[in-house]
């Protein structure tokens, strides 16, 4: 009788399932990175959950997280800082003894709170130093540790109007630090190659702080804009997320994929 093909471990298990994963989630103390550490506890991965300052807020996710009956843990630590980069990285792989997943989500917010009222190169000058310079820097990290290690998944943030265009300071300023990082992520595929997959999800219209205060205008274009007609949420760019570093994507990277509902201007 011929030997099986077949892989019942494989065909048996659940699709996106991260059971012994262990990962990284940087900024998860609120938004798209939350859900996203929050959607790969429930895919059965440990989470070392990061933020800068939201040190209450990261506590609480680290404690949903348990309560899944999941391994969690919060570190704090600005990626924008070379040594603190390196420091999150060593930190973290020290926590579960390893990482096969990191997440760079960490970034800064200039449409809410006390970044809006930066002028537009003091905005320019924190984007570049936290989600151009701290995500080089984490994946640079990380990645070397986990080609060493024999393997693992990084996956980036960007957005997906940053290589088509968005009118206004905030569209300039992040089309260039979004299009870097998405750069970055084709670049690092290549280098980090075969032992480490590299993606980037480049998020629509999603409905975090920003989206739940704006105006009328901005709703009616969201709509306008999107063919589903309605905002994202962090859970949808989360159930991508989960997707991506599990072993049911094993043959793609160096990807740039949207989740906006189809838009296209």
């Amino acid at each position: 009788m011929p030997e099986s093909t077949t892989q019942p471990d494989a065909d048996s298990r659940s699709f996106g399932d991260l059971s012994g994963r262990r990962a990284l989630v940087t900024g998860s103390s609120s938004g798209i990175g939350r859900a996203i550490a929050l959607e790969l506890a429930r895919a059965g991965a440990d989470v070392v959950v990061h933020c800068a300052r939201s040190v209450n807020r990261g506590e609480i996710v680290a404690a949903d997280i348990t309560a899944m009956g999941r391994r969690a843990k919060l570190l704090t630590a600005d990626v924008s800082e070379e040594d603190a980069s390196a420091e999150l990285i060593h930190r973290a792989w020290k926590v579960f003894g390893g990482l096969d997943i990191c997440v760079n989500n960490a970034g800064v917010d200039l449409l809410t709170g006390e970044g809006a009222a930066l002028d537009y190169t003091m905005k320019l000058d924190c984007l570049y130093a936290v989600d151009i310079r701290g995500t080089t820097l984490v994946s640079r990290a990380v990645g070397r540790k986990m080609r060493a290690a024999g393997g693992g998944v990084i996956l980036n943030i960007g957005w997906d109007q940053a290589d088509r265009g968005m009118e206004g300071d905030s569209g300039e300023l992040f089309a260039l630090t979004k299009n870097a990082i998405m750069g970055l992520t084709r670049s690092l595929a290549v280098s980090l190659a075969p032992e480490v997959r590299v993606n980037c999800i480049a998020p629509g219209w999603i409905r975090t702080a920003w989206g739940e205060q704006a105006g009328d205008v901005w709703q009616e274009r969201v709509i306008r804009e999107t063919p589903l007609r309605r905002w994202g949420t962090p859970d949808d760019v989360a159930r991508l997320a989960r997707f991506l570093v599990s072993d049911d994507a094993a043959y793609i990277t160096g990807q740039v994929i949207n989740a906006n509902g189809g838009a296209v201007r």
